[in-house]
């Protein structure tokens, strides 16, 4: 199991996005969920500003 931290690089979908399921790639800046899991994915802030949840860890 992978442990999510900053400077990851992740595959997020944003909340306009979540009806086509659109995903857009970034490096995490910020991770905005306090808990370690969520049902939805973690809450993410990429470098750059946009906000999403994580659908996958990109190594």
């Amino acid at each position: 199991m992978i442990i999510l931290s900053k400077a990851h690089r992740v595959s997020i979908v944003q909340k306009q996005d979540q009806r086509t399921g659109k995903v857009t790639e970034g490096i995490v800046e910020t991770i905005l969920t306090s808990s370690s899991t969520h049902p939805h994915g973690i809450k993410v802030r990429l470098v750059g500003g946009i906000v999403g949840r994580v659908k996958q860890i990109l190594l």
